[in-house]
């Protein structure tokens, strides 16, 4: 082991804090934000490091083609309005949680929320799914939903934690390395105790059969919902950064998460249940 004095390492804590607080007030300052119709637009300035969650992986759903197919698209193989209802009950959203929604799509599940509790803060990295799911909520009445153009690294939360963080099938666009600063942030929006929920594409198939998987996964799609979706998991497998569930739990844990409950299905689907642990993490301002 290697001995160092206390004043020596005084020195080093005193100038990491120093640089820490230097990064902080830093990227406070890289960040502004202006009113577009579909709400606050944040605009970070980018450096050449900085992962561009703006830029589309996989399917291109800044195309308004895209996003006025997506609904009649995926309820080829989901239920989408059933599925929103039953997060609702899972996670007991009740009159007083505010929630985040990372990847609101089309709106299903942020209109669904919106009638159970006091404020829904839907994100979107598409201008025009953002569009689509604010028409929807004005088409039902609803007015406690607040739309916000930006993603897990590039929205900025103001005001007070929440209750709830949802995403769904939005996570895997990011690196891994992102994804873990992505779910810093997260804890960080949190409450202690607050839930974070994820629905997403996570592989717990055997990896040794990683060639059957994929080709059974496509030609499987292909007979069941047609040509469309199963390229679509085509272009997911080539182009995204779905990942490992050993790795998913990993990076949960790591960002101060208690993982309640983690459920596997089909081997490329998975769920978790998250409780933002009290005291474990520090924050991150990113």
């Amino acid at each position: 082991m290697i001995k160092t004095s206390y004043n020596y390492r005084k020195t080093i804590f005193y100038s990491l804090s120093r640089h820490h607080t230097t990064l902080n007030s830093y990227d406070n300052n890289l960040l502004s934000s202006r009113s577009t119709r579909e709400g606050r637009k944040v605009i970070m300035k980018n450096f050449s490091w900085q992962y561009d969650e703006m830029r589309q992986t996989g399917v291109d759903y800044t195309d308004l083609s895209e996003v006025e197919a997506y609904d009649e698209r995926m309820g080829k193989l989901r239920d989408v309005k059933q599925e929103a209802g039953d997060i609702v009950k899972l996670l007991d959203i009740g009159s007083e949680d505010t929630v985040i929604e990372f990847g609101t799509g089309t709106g299903w599940l942020a209109c669904t929320a919106a009638q159970h509790c006091k404020r829904v803060i839907a994100v979107d990295i598409s201008a025009n799914m953002l569009k689509y799911a604010k028409k929807r909520s004005e088409e039902q009445g609803i007015h406690n939903i607040d739309f916000f153009h930006g993603g897990f690294l590039t929205y900025q939360h103001s005001g007070e934690t929440v209750d709830i963080v949802i995403t769904q099938l939005a996570l895997h666009h990011l690196p891994d390395f992102w994804k873990q600063i992505a779910l810093k942030r997260i804890s960080n929006m949190l409450k202690e105790g607050g839930i974070l929920y994820i629905k997403d594409t996570v592989y717990s198939f055997d990896m040794n059969n990683y060639w059957q998987f994929f080709n059974q996964w496509i030609s499987g799609t292909l007979t069941s919902a047609g040509e469309e979706l199963a390229h679509e998991i085509e272009v997911a497998v080539r182009e995204e950064f779905s990942t490992c569930d050993w790795i998913m739990e990993g990076l949960l844990k790591h960002a101060g998460f208690k993982i309640h409950k983690a459920e596997y299905d089909q081997g490329f689907l998975a769920q978790y249940i998250c409780i933002k642990a009290q005291g474990d993490i520090q924050n991150l301002t990113l």
